[in-house]
C-alpha cells in the first residue's frame, strides 16, 4: 500500500492556541434596549471579566459590553504564566521609582497570584466552592540568560533589598547551557478560557455589542445607549484617544507560540532575559515555546524563528498548534490601571499589560473594583497613569509615528492615519505606530482601530 503524507502549508490554514481548540465559552445575547447600570466595562478579555467578576461578588451593578464574542481577542492566545516574575522588572522599578514602588508591585501581583489559587480551589479558602476545571498547576518561574549573568545578579540585588526570597539555578531541563537564572516558587500556570467559561456564567454580558461612541457618562452601541456613573475601558489598547495620551506612551509587540507534540516536560516556566530568548512551559502533554516577537508592523523573526528552535532542539518533535499574540508595552514596563486621566474622575483604563497579562488582570481588576466602591487600595500608585511619561520609549515612539505619518503608502491606518505596512507571515496589514491590525481584505483584527479600513483601500 503507497504511504500518502499530507503536508500542511502553515502560512495558508488559520493559525487557533491550544486554548481555543479545548474550550467552548458560553454565549450572551446582544444588546437590544437602552440601560443604565452603576459601571459599564468595556472589553470582554480576561481583564473585562474580571472586573465584572469582582463587581458582581461585591454586589455592585454592572453591565459588560464586547463587540464581538468575549476572549475573542488577546486572552485565548496567552501562554496563561500566573507569575510575579515578570522578566528583570524589580531592578528597573527599583532604580526609577525606588524600593516602596518595586515592593508595591511586586506584592500586588503576588496577591494576585493567591486570589487565582482561591478561585481555582487551590488556596486555604475559596469559600467552599469546589475546584475549578482549568488545568490549574503550581510551578516555579524561571528567568535566564545564555551571555553575562550581570543582569541576573543585579534582580537578585534588588529582590534581596525589598524583601523578596529569589533563587539562582545554574542548570534548567532546557535544550541548551545557560549561565545563571533566577527562580521564583510557587507561581502557577493554568488554562484561562476554561477559567473563564467558569466565572462569567452569571455575569451582566452582552456580546457583539461595539461601544461605537463614549459622550460624558453615556455610552452607545447597536442603536442603543447605555448610561453609566463609571466606565472601565478594558479593550487592550485603550480606544479614546481624546484622554490619557495612550497613543503616545504605549507601543504593541507580537509574540509567538508553537505547541509541540514528543517534546519534554521542562518541570516550570521559563523566559530568556534577552530579546532574542525563548519562552518554555508544558500544557498537558505538549510543550510549548515562544518566541521571534518584534514591534508590531516591523521586520522580525516570527514563526521562522521559532520554526528553527524546533528543527535545532526538538528535531523528533511535531507541531501541532501555532498562534500568535498582541502586547501592550509601556514606557516604563509597568501597566497603566486607574483613571482614564487626570480630567476623567469616572473614566477608567486597564492596559498596558507587557506580555504579563493574566497576573497585571487580576490586579487591575482587584484596583478598579477598590476604586469604584470608594476604597483604598494599597498597590494603585504604582499603576496609577497619570506617572511621568519621561521616558526615552516616549522620544522613539514619537519619532516611528511621525515617519510613518508622512511616508507614502498604499493603505492607511484609520485609526490616526499612519502608513500600514505588509506582514507577510501572517497575511494581515499591520500598523508600526499604534498596533492595529487588518486581514488582507480590510477585516479588522487588532485595535486600537475601531473600524475595518474603508473601501477606498480594498
Amino acid at each position: 500500500m503507497e504511504t500518502i503524507y499530507i503536508i500542511i502549508d502553515w502560512e495558508s490554514e488559520n493559525m487557533e492556541s491550544v486554548c481555543s481548540h479545548n474550550t467552548n465559552l458560553p454565549s450572551f445575547e446582544s444588546l437590544k434596549e437602552d440601560k443604565k447600570t452603576d459601571v459599564l466595562i468595556i472589553g470582554g478579555g480576561i481583564a473585562g471579566i474580571l472586573c465584572a467578576y469582582m463587581l458582581h461578588q461585591a454586589g455592585v451593578n454592572y453591565i459588560l459590553a464586547e463587540s464581538e464574542c468575549i476572549c475573542s481577542g488577546i486572552t485565548k492566545n496567552t501562554t496563561a504564566k500566573i507569575t510575579s516574575q515578570h522578566g528583570l522588572i524589580y531592578n528597573k522599578i527599583l532604580r526609577r521609582f525606588g524600593a516602596e514602588k518595586a515592593k508595591m508591585y511586586l506584592d500586588a501581583n503576588e496577591d494576585a497570584i493567591n486570589k487565582y489559587k482561591a478561585l481555582c480551589g487551590q488556596g486555604s479558602t475559596n469559600g467552599g466552592a469546589p475546584p475549578i476545571d482549568c488545568c490549574f498547576e503550581e510551578k516555579p518561574s524561571f528567568v535566564y540568560t545564555i551571555g553575562s549573568p550581570a543582569k541576573i545578579e543585579r534582580e537578585f540585588s534588588a529582590l534581596e533589598k525589598i524583601g523578596f526570597k529569589a533563587e539562582p539555578d545554574d542548570w534548567l531541563p532546557l535544550p541548551f547551557q545557560i549561565s545563571a537564572s533566577i527562580k521564583f516558587s510557587r507561581q502557577a500556570q493554568f488554562d484561562p478560557l476554561r477559567f473563564i467559561g467558569h466565572i462569567c456564567r452569571d455575569l451582566n454580558i452582552f456580546e457583539h455589542t461595539k461601544i461605537a461612541e463614549i459622550e460624558g457618562n453615556t455610552a452607545h452601541a447597536n442603536g442603543h445607549k447605555i448610561d453609566a456613573d463609571n466606565i472601565i475601558v478594558a479593550t487592550h489598547f485603550p480606544f479614546l484617544n481624546k484622554h490619557g495620551s495612550y497613543f503616545i506612551k504605549m507601543y504593541q509587540q507580537r509574540s509567538y507560540v508553537i505547541a509541540l507534540e514528543s517534546a519534554p516536560d521542562v518541570k516550570g516556566m521559563y523566559i530568556g532575559e534577552s530579546d532574542e530568548g525563548l519562552s518554555f512551559r508544558n500544557f498537558g502533554d505538549l510543550l510549548l515555546m515562544g518566541g521571534g516577537g518584534h514591534k508590531t508592523g516591523k521586520a522580525g523573526g516570527g514563526f521562522d524563528e521559532l520554526k528553527k528552535a524546533t528543527e535545532r532542539y526538538y528535531p523528533q518533535s511535531r507541531e501541532k498548534f501555532r498562534w500568535a499574540a498582541q502586547d501592550c508595552m509601556t514606557l516604563d514596563d509597568i501597566p497603566y490601571v486607574g483613571r482614564y486621566s487626570k480630567n476623567t474622575p469616572n473614566l477608567f483604563v486597564a492596559t498596558g499589560f507587557n506580555k504579563w497579562g493574566m497576573t497585571s488582570s487580576m490586579a487591575a481588576a482587584c484596583i478598579l473594583a477598590d476604586m469604584i466602591m470608594g476604597k483604598d487600595n494599597q498597590f494603585a500608585p504604582v499603576f496609577s497613569p497619570s506617572r511621568s511619561i519621561l521616558r526615552p520609549q516616549l522620544l522613539v515612539n514619537g519619532f516611528n509615528a511621525a515617519a510613518h505619518l508622512i511616508r507614502p503608502a498604499e493603505k492607511r491606518c484609520p485609526h490616526m492615519g499612519c502608513a500600514l505596512t505588509w506582514n507577510p507571515q501572517e497575511h494581515s496589514w499591520d500598523c508600526p505606530c499604534h498596533g492595529s491590525r487588518f486581514t488582507k481584505e480590510g477585516k479588522l483584527l487588532d485595535n486600537p482601530a475601531t473600524g475595518d479600513l474603508p473601501d477606498e483601500y480594498l
